[in-house]
């Protein structure tokens, strides 16, 4: 029986091929793809565990694949690319990759990251369905859209999930889950965003916004063992999906 299933993006063949046969024979369900829109053909047909992502891809790169694949999709995700460039690796770890290797690839040391990833997915896992079983252990469980809300702290700059995981914020992640707080669920745009936190109109070539919401998006999802609710929306901005209130200041 194969493994889990692991998809090798990557449009040059015959590193592909060679990922993939490798992985085959780790005992991995190991299938590739040349781009973004063969990866979402497949993903239409399979789960997979996890995705390998070369940046340099054409149509779509990998650090816009990855923030897609973020926003909607459970697979753990590792960036390949050319580049050595610390600039790169932060920004491809920011938008919520879990590894980052520079070509050339040791396939050895692959094969030690996707072991690794699996380990510290299958933790998640355990820990979320712990936290949902002592959620709903002696009572009953609150699964209405009302008690089953976010909370922000202003006084404590801290982020709760409804199953009472807190998360301490930065003053830049407090500035911006207030403004996507207080947005009821629509989407701000780049430009508030921008406005909220710096204090300036949003500049296209500036991706410091996509800094922090990844940076926030990485840390919710490090502590509840699962996707966050921030999610991107395309031509817009960022929404907090999921219904929050503020408490606290706000409510003495």
């Amino acid at each position: 029986m194969a493994g889990p299933t692991i998809v090798v993006v990557e449009d040059e063949n015959s590193l592909r091929s060679d990922m993939v046969e490798y992985l085959s024979n780790c005992g991995f369900d190991a299938i590739g793809a040349r781009d973004g829109a063969e990866l979402d053909q497949l993903l239409r047909n399979r789960n997979a565990a996890i995705i390998i992502l070369d940046v340099n891809l054409p149509d779509e790169d990998g650090f816009k694949i990855a923030a897609r694949l973020r926003d909607g999709h459970g697979a753990g995700i590792i960036m390949v690319t050319a580049r050595s460039s610390t600039v790169d690796r932060v920004v491809g770890l920011e938008i919520g990759a879990d590894a980052y290797l520079v070509k050339p690839v040791e396939l050895r040391e692959l094969e030690a990251q996707v072991k690794s990833l699996l380990r510290r997915l299958s933790e998640r896992a355990a820990e979320t369905a712990s936290q949902a079983a002592n959620g709903t252990a002696g009572g009953e469980a609150g699964d209405s859209a009302d008690e089953a809300r976010w909370s922000l702290d202003p006084t404590e700059w801290s982020l709760t999930n409804p199953a009472g995981i807190r998360i301490s914020l930065t003053s830049m992640e407090m500035k911006l889950t207030s403004l996507l707080a207080a947005q009821a669920r629509k989407p701000a745009t780049r430009d508030q965003i921008s406005q909220a936190l710096y204090n300036r109109r949003w500049n296209p070539e500036d991706r410091s916004i996509d800094t922090v919401v990844g940076r926030l998006r990485h840390k919710v999802e490090g502590a509840i063992g699962g996707p966050a609710p921030l999610k991107s929306v395309h031509g817009v901005g960022y929404v907090f999906s999921a219904p929050i209130r503020v408490v606290g200041a706000a409510q003495g």
